[in-house]
């Protein structure tokens, strides 16, 4: 029997050292070998963008230059032209001919006309009264009432008619509106409230003859106190009442213009003729009424104004 001694171990192959692989290592040849493709990728942008900044610079030199260029020759060009034509200007001063010639002066047409409407006006003419067209039908009826008003006054008239007289310079002023104002316009005060209600009376009683039925004559003062003397003047004049005052009435009495001009608006489109009355107070007469056809303004004087402010 063999000896234990004679027993020898079975050789087992050696294993080589290394051989087997190491994933940390794979890991990182892998990460080394992106890391160097991505600096390739940047080494290659950079390139090109260095090679993009040349071009740009080599295009904005060489362009400016060029048109420095072109625009300095433009210019050279223009003094070159300008020269020129200074030069052919002094030529030209110099052939003309500076003897100033005479000037004749003749009278323009218009003149003429002046000339022989001024000739004809200086020829003696009869003068005739201007008579508007408005009342030149009515113009015999009118003067008539204008005459019958410088009589006795008729107490006992029938109402809507002038029972007091006026004074000679009234019925000149009732002429001038009616004729040579057409029914439109301002005439000077009487004095005092009174008297221009009084005057306004008789208008209205002339009116009246001429219209019937067919007209309201609104009256414009500014305070109650005035409204009051001009309701109290016309009640006396034409035999009045109460009653004849108010919008359904021959006459309406207004504090502010606005509403007067709305009231002729109505007159107007009923087919009615408002016959407007301003008071001497009022210092001007609202652009509204100047459209209407009938209406007289009294203008007051400095006196006037200055005594109706102390009252108020």
């Amino acid at each position: 029997m063999p000896d234990d001694t004679d027993l020898k171990p079975q050789d087992h192959p050696a294993e080589p050292i290394g051989t087997e692989a190491d994933p940390s290592q794979s890991l990182l040849k892998l990460a080394l070998t992106e890391l160097h493709e991505r600096r390739d990728a940047l080494q290659k942008e950079i390139e090109q963008l260095q090679r993009r900044k040349q071009q740009i610079e080599t295009d904005l030199y060489t362009n400016f230059a060029g048109q420095s260029d072109a625009i300095a020759r433009r210019v050279k060009g223009f003094q070159e032209y300008l020269s020129g034509a200074l030069q052919g200007l002094a030529q030209s001063v110099d052939t003309l001919d500076l003897v100033a010639q005479p000037m004749v002066v003749q009278p323009s047409p218009l003149d003429q006309q002046a000339l022989e409407s001024t000739a004809a006006d200086a020829k003696p003419q009869v003068a005739a009264t201007a008579v508007a067209d408005t009342f030149r039908p009515d113009e015999p009826l009118i003067r008539a009432s204008l005459e019958r008003f410088l009589e006795q006054p008729d107490f006992y008239a029938d109402p809507w008619k002038l029972r007091r007289s006026l004074e000679p310079s009234d019925t000149a002023l009732l002429e001038d509106w009616f004729f040579n104002q057409g029914g439109r316009g301002a005439q000077p005060s009487r004095g005092n409230r009174p008297r221009n209600v009084l005057l306004s009376a008789g208008l209205i009683a002339i009116i009246g003859e001429l219209y019937g039925d067919q007209f309201q004559t609104l009256v414009l003062a500014g305070q109650p106190e005035r409204l009051g003397e001009w309701r109290r003047g016309l009640q006396d004049a034409l035999g009045l009442s109460r009653e004849d005052f108010g919008p359904n009435s021959g006459i309406v009495l207004f504090e502010r213009g606005d509403a007067l001009v709305e009231r002729a608006d109505r007159l107007e489109e009923r087919g009615e003729v408002p016959l407007i009355l301003i008071d001497a107070a009022e210092r001007a007469v609202a652009i509204p009424v100047l459209q209407f056809p009938l209406w007289l303004a009294f203008a007051a004087g400095p006196d006037e104004i200055d005594i109706d402010d102390d009252l108020l």
